[in-house]
């Protein structure tokens, strides 16, 4: 069938909206109508490293309506409203053990471009198109899935406020939840105030963490950090900002989170932390870091990564979205809505007055 695409043919260009078609699902695949998707910096990153010339569709925050199933898939059913996320074969030793995001196949399954099997979900006049990100590639009118990474939800759930629960969301959410795991006599400092820090903002405060501390440049940012929970704003080019965060938290922090990726901050991140203190860094930057060594072996510290805050969609889809009922997680103070045929202004906006734009499709 035929469905309308955002196309993009390599980092310096911006987006088109063209007619492509999708194949039709698989056995274990589920075609959904989209009808919000968010705009992630991964899908930027991923845009600036691909090759000038190849046609691409991007979008791995989709949510949607189910369209048709195929045969295998008896737990979706068409009218379904889904949210999208990553994908994971579901069968590997770490699927197994319920870390999904560690999935033995995730480069296969998300990065390659193509389904499983090397054919690819969509075609532009004849020939294959970059697609299946994420298992989905969401910039388009309709999104081909498959049941692992599907989540149903409620048939009253505000899809433009869900989607990015499937990525960014759960990326900073996953990481607080999942991960560094505060408490009420906890401090958390995060380091960023994008979609991702916000949501870690917003996660540590459900969870009645005593001290929660924001780092932006922007003070739009550490405003808004402020409406939703933290209990301190620090301007990020502060001189002394470690030293701030120790006066802060009687020491230094219990828990730290870095969505920047930028070398500086997240040495500091490490510095800010208190003994025996924990550091999540989540960010695409830089490959190589400068790092205390003897800060963090004389303080026992820990530093690690996270690949979407170590979660799996199905539980902590849910979760947010039930925060979000009970008011504890308003994840709608950070969404700006922008038609689909806007992808570009929507890009755009994310160097300035947006912090997590969600393209809406209308129905046509």
């Amino acid at each position: 069938m035929r469905t309308q695409a955002a196309v993009s043919y390599g980092p310096d260009t911006g987006f088109t909206i063209e007619d492509v078609e999708i194949a039709d699902p698989r056995p274990d695949e589920i075609l959904v109508r989209v009808t919000a998707a968010g705009i992630c910096h991964t899908d930027l990153v991923t845009k600036a490293m691909m090759p000038a010339g190849v046609p691409a569709v991007y979008g791995h925050e989709g949510a949607g309506i189910v369209e048709a199933t195929g045969a295998e898939v008896t737990d979706v059913r068409p009218g379904d409203r889904v949210v999208l996320s990553y994908n994971s074969c579901g069968t590997c030793g770490s699927c197994a053990a319920g870390s999904r995001a560690y999935c033995a196949r995730f480069a296969a399954l998300n990065n390659a471009g193509r389904r499983p099997d090397g054919s690819a979900a969509l075609s532009l006049d004849g020939s294959d198109v970059w697609s299946s990100f994420f298992g989905q590639s969401s910039f388009a009118r309709h999104a081909m899935a498959t049941r692992e990474n599907v989540v149903v939800v409620a048939a009253d759930t505000d899809l433009v406020t869900a989607a990015p629960m499937g990525c960014g969301f759960q990326t900073g959410a996953g990481s607080v939840v999942n991960v560094l795991r505060p408490e009420p006599d906890s401090s958390l400092v995060v380091f960023g105030c994008g979609g991702v820090g916000l949501a870690a903002v917003m996660a540590a405060n459900a969870l009645g963490t005593g001290t929660v501390i924001a780092v932006d440049l922007a003070k739009q940012r550490r405003d808004l950090a402020a409406q939703l929970g933290a209990t301190h704003t620090l301007d990020g080019a502060d001189a002394d900002l470690v030293e701030r965060i120790r006066e802060l938290t009687g020491g230094g922090a219990t828990h730290a989170f870095d969505t920047t990726g930028v070398p500086a901050v997240v040495r500091n991140a490490a510095l800010a932390l208190g003994r025996l203190g924990s550091l999540v860094v989540v960010g695409l930057g830089a490959g190589d870091l400068n790092l205390d060594t003897m800060d963090l072996i004389g303080g026992g510290k820990t530093v690690r990564g996270s690949i979407e805050g170590d979660a799996n969609p199905k539980e902590l889809v849910p979760l947010l979205l039930s925060w979000q009922a009970e008011g504890r997680f308003p994840a709608e103070r950070l969404i700006t809505a922008l038609p689909f045929e806007r992808i570009d202004e929507a890009v755009a906006r994310m160097r300035t007055d947006v912090v997590k734009p969600v393209l809406t499709f209308a129905t046509s």
